[in-house]
């Protein structure tokens, strides 16, 4: 028996035309008692915004705007991680701080002038995440004073410890039914307490 195989029409490319990118549907309501899971970014569904050590401050903050991310990894020459930047480093007064020491101007730093280095990022692992509720993360975050916490897992290609996903508290208090403007300010624990979730 023999297949009649009939080919499809090829068409013009139409200009202006984008491209499909891996996304993770996270849920747009969570409780405090929900999996961990729930509030994750997990870089194994989703791609991971990364910048290069070279990058200069201004292009880094103008890709977090146009990706809607508040945070980028920053890797090396050969994909690993070795540090991250936030918004936060770039618009708050660490770049003035720099300048006022060393000289120059704002347009002049680069993202290696103000990540966070990897020997000073703390992560979670993964196999803790599986077991952790909503709440748990945010009493991480808040016990660490911090907005994101990296997460980490085995890659099963390599074997090696690899960044998984992330958290962020501003998502989260979203997610909580909270309604926080990241651009505005940081999240506060006060407006998660606000929203009924307590510790």
């Amino acid at each position: 028996m023999t297949q009649d195989y009939q080919p499809l029409p090829f068409h013009r490319l139409e200009s202006g035309v984008g491209y499909f990118r891996p996304r993770q549907r996270l849920p747009e309501r969570v409780r405090a008692g929900d999996p961990a899971t729930q509030v994750m970014t997990d870089f194994s569904q989703v791609t991971a915004y990364t910048t290069e050590l070279t990058t200069p401050l201004g292009k880094a903050l103008e890709y977090m705007v146009k990706r809607g991310v508040r945070l980028l990894l920053a890797r090396d020459a050969d994909g690993r991680i070795v540090g991250l930047i936030t918004s936060r480093d770039i618009e708050g007064e660490k770049p003035a701080r720099i300048l006022a020491k060393a000289g120059g101007v704002w347009e002049d730093l680069l993202v290696a002038d103000l990540m966070t280095l990897q020997p000073k990022l703390e992560v979670l692992l993964m196999e803790d995440v599986l077991a952790a509720r909503v709440g748990d993360i945010i009493a991480s975050l808040r016990q660490a004073g911090r907005q994101h916490a990296m997460v980490v897992d085995h890659d099963p290609e390599t074997g090696q410890l690899a960044v998984r996903g992330i958290f962020s508290l501003s998502r989260i208090g979203a997610q909580l039914g909270l309604d926080i403007d990241p651009a505005r300010q940081a999240t506060t624990y006060a407006e998660l307490e606000k929203a009924g979730v307590s510790f």
